[in-house]
């Protein structure tokens, strides 16, 4: 991927207008009754339409067979190189829930989740519990208090949360606490490199403090931490293609992205998520 800050003087303003619709998570595999996908059973005459009108293929978003996650997809689709950029979960949730970020803060998306009594992985996301069930498990948790450093503790949506440390020394060097399956307890977490061995110790300290004030919850009685990271810094895309770009998102860390590459970000109001926990009380 050609670099970015390279074809700054390779573009002209023009009165064209763009619109790049992405549909993330939307890969399927057939129903064994109808052999078809989710996406090629669903009725979707708008879409349909909109690709009929425009520029249709494929893409390759970071190597072939290198399965991306959401950051690193959006990346590569605004046109950043995702093996050059790499952004954590974690600046992308604080961004996009307009959490401030000063250099040195340390960000982690944080799930609430489910352990037995011997400390193993029932549920890593709690059930799903709602937003109005896990707010108040985050302002529990932002009573943790830490040796020479800040703790705050945001609630996202749904079971998860945003944790940003504030301090000194703070790096993003460390591992992460999702084992990714379940049946086994959460990971300690561990330095990387010798920069990170304070803050391995800071987030262990975190955890088991976490541990000890959800105890007694049936659902979200235990945290899982990932997708450390810091303030990120990317070319603006706006400079870089001479574009006005802006970025209509409902989930949080997509407009973090947006605000990543420095979109103006349009506000969208209930989410969709939202609106199906309302229509089932």
């Amino acid at each position: 991927m050609i670099d970015l800050e390279q074809l700054h003087d390779c573009y002209v303003s023009t009165s064209s207008k763009i619109v790049l619709l992405v549909v993330d998570g939307l890969g399927g595999l057939p129903h064994p009754d109808t052999g078809k996908s989710e996406l090629e059973t669903a009725s979707i005459p708008n879409l349909d339409a909109m690709a009929r009108e425009s520029a249709c293929g494929m893409t390759t978003p970071v190597l072939p067979g290198v399965a991306p996650g959401s950051g690193p997809g959006h990346l590569a689709l605004f046109g950043y190189d995702p093996l050059k950029y790499v952004i954590g979960r974690g600046a992308l949730e604080a961004l996009g829930i307009e959490v401030e970020l000063r250099p040195g803060d340390l960000a982690a998306r944080g799930n609430f989740c489910t352990v037995d009594g011997n400390a193993n992985l029932v549920d890593r996301r709690a059930g799903r519990i709602p937003t109005e069930f896990s707010t108040p498990l985050c302002e529990r948790l932002d009573t943790i208090e830490l040796p020479g450093v800040q703790v705050d503790v945001f609630p996202v949506q749904d079971y998860r949360f945003l944790l940003r440390l504030r301090g000194e020394g703070l790096s993003e060097a460390i591992t992460e606490t999702d084992p990714q399956i379940t049946g086994v307890p959460a990971m300690p977490v561990k330095a990387l490199d010798p920069s990170g061995e304070k803050t391995a110790s800071l987030v262990n300290e975190f955890v088991s403090q976490a541990a000890g004030l959800l105890g007694g919850e049936e659902r979200g009685n235990m945290v899982l931490l990932r997708g450390w990271a810091q303030l990120p810094s990317l070319p603006p895309m706006g400079d870089v293609y001479r574009l006005n770009p802006a970025g209509i998102a409902a989930y949080p860390m997509y407009r973090g992205l947006a605000t990543v590459a420095n979109m103006r970000i349009i506000p969208t109001f209930r989410t969709f998520i939202d609106d199906v926990y309302t229509l089932h009380q």
